[in-house]
């Protein structure tokens, strides 16, 4: 509201020492005007009144005025900062929004659909480029289907003989290897069209169970599953043990569902389905590097006491009864089949990745003398310089006993890590 004139009321705003001079100057007193009265001059205006009174309004008027324009300030400051805590708040919640839709859509939780429609999907995409004839796509379409009704993998990205072939070249290889242990057999298996861009976690599991199964020791165990399980019915296979009680905290972050999905598993989804088989097995958490550049030589030297552990015989081929080892870091997961030891001491994995094409692996089989073929498997200390790495490791078949125990540990923790 602004200011009015403390002798007639009329609204003066910012005009009001004019108005007074002009309308009521008779009442005001001016300096040097000699008439004898006493004269009262306003500290914020220099306006000099004859009565104190009247300078004691004007003064509030002052004051009234220069409190409404602070007040009207301030107010304006809280609104706009108001406003841009709103927009700021707003705009955060809407990049957490879609950096939770991108994480949802990179570990496959977004419900696009899994398996059968990625396989469907992509096929498609391959008769429209020519890539593909259209009997063929009915023809996959079918074997697909029959293989999702059964439950089995159809084998058509499986590659065997490879570890056998290996043991071939390592016998007749006399240049820098002093030793190499390696897997009982292992079948390899590669992402499809189906899987592509998920599937590893899944196809390293079909990778240590093609080892296990060749082994009598774990007949028991797996007497319900005598052949390779599809991805589908490996998803269904964990959800069993979810509820069974294994790895609650990690069911939830799935919301206790894999089938239909392409979300990725890791150790922990691995370990809690061999233990819910009663196969024994151990998770390893090398959850830092322990050598110099980001490496990792305590992994390498657990994976060698491993291997060698009751094969500590003068052979330089070590062929063990040993199951391969799940090996997995962020985003991506591998299969151990082996370990060399070389003549400088050094040591170099042997690796199983679910990302290599049966073609490349068939090359493999035929070997060269040279050994060049194997720079595909081979991972020296300076290759692995991830963060972190954990592996699932198979030492035995549990009891029920030990079963249900396991269960009940794996809701506290079901890690252990390297120091």
């Amino acid at each position: 509201t602004p200011p009015e004139c403390p002798f007639c009321g009329e609204a003066a705003g910012r005009e009001l020492e004019e108005h007074v001079r002009a309308r009521h100057g008779h009442l005001l007193g001016a300096p040097g005007t000699g008439n004898g009265e006493e004269l009262y001059e306003c500290p914020m205006c220099s306006l000099t009144c004859t009565n104190i009174q009247i300078l004691e309004e004007h003064v509030d008027l002052h004051l009234e005025e220069h409190n409404f324009s602070e007040g009207t300030d301030l107010e304006l400051a809280q609104q706009l900062q108001t406003e841009e805590d709103e927009l700021q708040r707003s705009e955060e919640e809407k990049r957490e929004r879609e950096e939770f839709k991108k994480l949802q859509r990179q570990y496959g939780l977004d419900n696009s659909g899994g398996y059968k429609q990625q396989f469907l999907k992509n096929m498609e995409r391959e008769v429209d480029r020519g890539r593909m004839q259209p009997f063929e796509y009915h023809k996959r379409k079918a074997d697909m289907m029959e293989s999702l009704a059964s439950g089995i993998d159809d084998g058509k990205t499986k590659t065997s003989g490879v570890i056998e072939a290996l043991c071939k070249y390592y016998q007749n290889e006399n240049k820098d290897v002093r030793r190499v242990w390696l897997s009982a057999g292992v079948d390899h298996f590669h992402s499809s069209l189906g899987d592509r861009g998920w599937g590893c976690g899944y196809r390293n599991f079909q990778m240590l169970l093609s080892s296990l199964l060749q082994n009598s020791f774990y007949n028991d165990c797996l007497r319900d599953t005598t052949l390779i399980p599809s991805i589908p019915k490996i998803q269904s296979m964990i959800e069993d043990a979810w509820r069974e009680g294994f790895d609650p905290h990690g069911a939830s972050h799935f919301n206790n569902r894999l089938h239909g999905s392409k979300a990725w598993i890791g150790a922990c989804e691995i370990y809690s389905l061999l233990t819910s088989l009663r196969i024994k097995c151990q998770i390893i958490d090398f959850h830092k590097p322990t050598g110099p550049m980001g490496t990792h030589p305590r992994l390498f030297e657990w994976i060698l006491h491993y291997y060698s552990t009751d094969n500590e015989g003068g052979a330089k081929v070590v062929c063990t009864s040993k199951p391969p080892i799940y090996l997995q870091h962020q985003g991506h997961s591998r299969t151990v089949v082996g370990i060399e030891e070389k003549k400088n001491k050094s040591l170099c994995l042997l690796l199983f990745d679910p990302g290599c094409s049966s073609q490349q692996m068939q090359k493999l089989l035929k070997q060269n003398s040279d050994g060049t073929g194997l720079k595909l498997l081979r991972k020296f200390v300076g290759s692995l310089k991830e963060k972190q790495y954990q592996i699932v490791a198979v030492d035995g078949v549990l009891s029920s006993e030990e079963k249900t125990a396991r269960c009940r540990a794996s809701q506290v923790l079901t890690s252990e890590k390297i120091p």
